[in-house]
């Protein structure tokens, strides 16, 4: 996996890391409307959605960009600001740093089963390119959903920008989730016109933060989803505030595989047996009738789980050492790459090819150990 890790390039584009599974990857993006739900966050207009496909492709035509010169210019100052890298606008080249995947390049012609992936709480799609793109390349569709007027921006065709902005009231919290598991079942109705070669017969679900919530409430409500993973995302649409309110996923439990995958905070960790970040790990843990592991990544910190950035944030130099800990951990980066993408990956070959693995039997990467 190449990356680089110690100064931003003269050109302030980044290296985004190689493919680790054996196919080419080829991507290109959907404009969805569902002409049968209003949106809950703009009542006016039927729900919308833009959605990036990921699946395995020839190597031909020309590499994406990470993000498009739109969204970049759009989203640099937020990315930028001290909320968030507190570096100076203008830092990364955002639309120069490429994808290892090719725009529009020709499918391989295979039935390959569906992996949907919904982003962390105001998170844009974007931000999730090397996991979704690393996983097509091990044979999978993949597509990753923006959440219209809560991600913090989306780009439709023609260049219209349309940007989130949410509280944090248990009602809105509530509206979050419920809104979620809608547009993950609307993608799925969607999907074989979005790519030909897609298995709906097998189909799993994975989501970051607030995603990872939405993968286990989207399969209490819609047995069509096989398997699911929660990367590092409590389980409850509690909100500022608001009294405990855990999810379905947690009360009832699947009777399908769940995979919970977590990380660090502080000295505090998100596991089943640690209830200080949240206690829904460890109601669902024996609720869940499925089959299920608890995978946690020590030193791996919230933001650099299934994230871009926990490749980026260390080639940018300008980021100061202690914001970097903070979004992406003290695990050494490439080390965590390879632990997310083989994880998800082999979690998936288990349950959607019947692919055995020994990953969840002990661990075999650095950090990564298994919550009994």
């Amino acid at each position: 996996m190449q990356l680089l890790l110690a100064a931003v390039l003269a050109a302030s584009t980044l290296v985004s890391p190689q493919l680790s599974g054996p196919f080419g990857v080829g991507t290109h993006d959907a404009h969805l409307v569902d002409s049968t739900r209003l949106g809950p966050f703009q009542p006016s207009k039927n729900r919308e959605l833009m959605v990036t496909i990921s699946y395995p492709a020839q190597r031909h035509g020309h590499r994406a960009p990470w993000l498009s010169p739109g969204f970049a210019a759009a989203t640099d100052p937020i990315i930028s600001s001290p909320a968030f890298l507190d570096v100076p606008a203008g830092t990364v080249d955002w639309s120069g740093t490429l994808r290892q995947a090719r725009v529009d390049a020709p499918p391989i012609k295979k039935r390959w089963p569906v992996v949907l992936f919904s982003p962390g709480l105001q998170a844009p799609r974007e931000f999730y390119t090397s996991t979704a793109d690393d996983l097509a390349s091990r044979g999978y569709v993949v597509v990753t959903v923006s959440h219209t007027y809560e991600s913090l921006a989306v780009e439709f065709p023609g260049n219209r920008v349309v940007y989130g902005g949410i509280d944090g009231s248990p009602e809105t919290m509530k509206k979050v989730i419920d809104t979620r598991v809608a547009d993950m079942r609307f993608v799925l109705d969607k999907l074989p016109s979005l790519h030909k070669w897609a298995d709906t017969s097998r189909v799993g679900i994975a989501g970051h933060s607030s995603g990872g919530y939405t993968a286990g409430e989207t399969m209490v409500h819609d047995r069509r989803f096989d398997a699911g993973i929660n990367i590092d995302g409590g389980m409850e649409h509690t909100g500022d505030g608001g009294t405990h309110a855990p999810g379905r996923v947690v009360t009832e439990g699947l009777d399908r595989p769940f995979l919970l995958f977590g990380g660090d905070t502080d000295t505090r960790e998100l596991s089943h047996v640690d209830t200080s970040l949240t206690r829904t790990w460890a109601d669902f843990w024996p609720n869940q009738r499925g089959w299920k592991r608890d995978v946690h990544l020590d030193d791996g910190a919230h933001l650099g789980f299934s994230t871009d950035l926990q490749w980026a944030v260390p080639q940018i130099a300008a980021v100061s050492p202690e914001r970097r800990v903070g979004l992406t951990g003290t695990i050494d980066p490439r080390d965590a790459l390879r632990a997310q993408h083989d994880y998800v990956a082999a979690f998936f070959d288990l349950h959607l090819k019947r692919r055995g693995t020994e990953l969840f039997d002990r661990p075999r990467h650095p950090g990564v150990r298994l919550v009994e």
